[in-house]
């Protein structure tokens, strides 16, 4: 894979859902290319990082220290998929640590180069924004949905146990 982003993988991305393919392309442009070889660490829970990663080939694993400090598994991310919402838009601390499982390909969007597309690109921001928030939606509902079902699995409601 070469060192500039692919607009097509962006296009094809979970931040790309609406854009057009001129659109795909400038976005593109604004992004960096991080190759990564299988465990190398991408960024590091805790960290003040807030890049935007988009996950153009490979598999990331997401992980966050339980209470004890001790290294859970949280999730495994796939192609297309974007991570660091929450820091990206609240500039704040990274909440999970990424690794490469395998060799993985990773797009980055610093926030001060997604601030000089809102200025020249304001429609573009306005759907890279708007797909921002569909992710975080998406992961929200997921997370609700574990709950409860945890919680009906301990009170033994609502299903066969």
């Amino acid at each position: 894979m070469s060192a500039v982003a692919d607009h097509r993988i962006v296009r094809n991305s979970t931040v790309g859902t609406e854009l057009t393919e001129e659109k795909a392309k400038v976005l593109a442009g604004k992004l960096g290319v991080r190759q990564l070889k299988g465990g190398e660490l991408l960024v590091k829970e805790g960290e003040a990082d807030q890049t935007l990663f988009i996950l153009a080939t490979g598999k990331l694993a997401v992980t966050s220290k339980d209470a004890q400090g001790v290294e859970q598994a949280v999730y495994t991310m796939k192609e297309g998929e974007c991570a660091g919402t929450r820091a990206f838009v609240e500039q704040t601390p990274r909440k999970a640590t990424l690794r490469a499982l395998g060799d993985a390909t990773v797009y980055t969007l610093a926030p001060a180069d997604f601030e000089l597309l809102i200025d020249s690109h304001p429609r573009l921001a306005f759907k890279v924004m708007r797909a921002l928030f569909r992710v975080t939606h998406a992961n929200l509902s997921r997370m609700n949905r574990e709950t409860k079902e945890l919680a009906n699995y301990i009170t033994k409601t609502q299903g066969r146990y």
